[in-house]
């Protein structure tokens, strides 16, 4: 993988997001374009589905480097997230040293602490120095993490480093591209806060969302794309449970192409909301004569 060289401006940030299809707006480009500049990790929160994740994928595949994941979960902890010991190869060796009779067990120790019997999980991998360039880092949905471990990010963030306490301190000689993502299921602590870059990631606006359906539901035509967007804009002020996200809109577009739809109908808009909205206490309060008013008020606005 051939590294490129990072964007020298907030409109070469853009377009290189819009290469990778990803439609941004000025602001997102710009902090993106100061997080790569500054060497500091850039802190995304946002509603589930807006495009978050796809900011760091796009951003790999845009730059030619790696990209390493680390999905956050309830539980997880520094053996899953950093590294761990690799504990029947070591017991191989010990095993394999007592039986060939000379165990000099200060010599042993050392040897099966070594780096060769260290597993590497994602955390640690993006430490390592890469002849393509210093990885992208994605610590995805962190607010699903525990505390502990949050608190232990802190050293990784701030020194891009890790501390083993069997090896001692290992550091990036190039600190790697971190993304961090949230869902804001819970507040994330100020201290973890304070050494990123921040930025809201919105629900688009209509014209954007219109472009990023264009970009990834090419299939769709100009006319239903259009009502798409404008019926999920609308939904989107229905006061609903949970809104569907743009991840939801081109799951929607890309469904309606499958079933040969070139416009909105009520009856097929119905037949497939569960694309759109993922709460039955959603989807009954807009069925019946909500979805007809919200088709026909998306048919109106794109001209139909």
């Amino acid at each position: 993988m051939n590294a490129r060289p990072l964007p020298a401006s907030i409109e070469a940030t853009q377009d290189l997001l819009s290469g990778g299809g990803y439609v941004s707006d000025r602001a997102l480009a710009t902090v993106l374009f100061l997080s790569l500049r500054l060497k500091r990790p850039l802190f995304l929160e946002g509603e589930a589905g807006v495009g978050k994740t796809e900011i760091a994928k796009v951003l790999a595949a845009q730059l030619g480097r790696p990209l390493i994941r680390l999905q956050c979960y309830e539980g997880l902890d520094v053996a899953s997230a950093v590294y761990e010991w690799n504990y029947a190869a070591q017991m191989v060796e010990i095993r394999a040293a007592e039986a060939a009779g000379s165990v000099d067990r200060a010599r042993l120790v050392d040897d099966v602490f070594s780096e060769r019997f260290l597993i590497r999980r994602p955390l640690l991998q993006a430490l390592e120095a890469s002849p393509g360039g210093a990885p992208v880092l994605l610590i995805d949905e962190l607010d699903r993490a525990d505390e502990a471990f949050e608190a232990y990010l802190l050293e990784v963030l701030a020194d891009h480093q890790v501390t083993v306490p069997e090896l001692g301190t290992i550091r990036a000689a190039e600190p790697p591209i971190v993304v961090v993502t949230t869902n804001r299921t819970r507040e994330i602590h100020d201290a973890l806060k304070r050494r990123c870059l921040y930025h809201w990631v919105d629900y688009p606006d209509r014209d954007r969302e219109l472009a990023i359906v264009r970009s990834k539901v090419p299939g769709a035509g100009e006319r239903l794309s259009k009502q798409v967007v404008a019926f999920v804009q609308a939904l989107r002020g229905e006061g609903l449970f949970k809104s569907p996200g743009v991840a939801e809109t081109l799951d929607w577009a890309a469904a309606l192409v499958e079933l040969d739809q070139s416009v909105l109908e009520p009856a097929m808009t119905s037949d497939t909301l569960g694309v759109l909205l993922k709460y039955q206490d959603d989807i009954a309060r807009i069925e019946g004569s909500r979805v007809k008013a919200l088709v026909d008020a998306a048919r109106a606005e794109a001209g139909v």
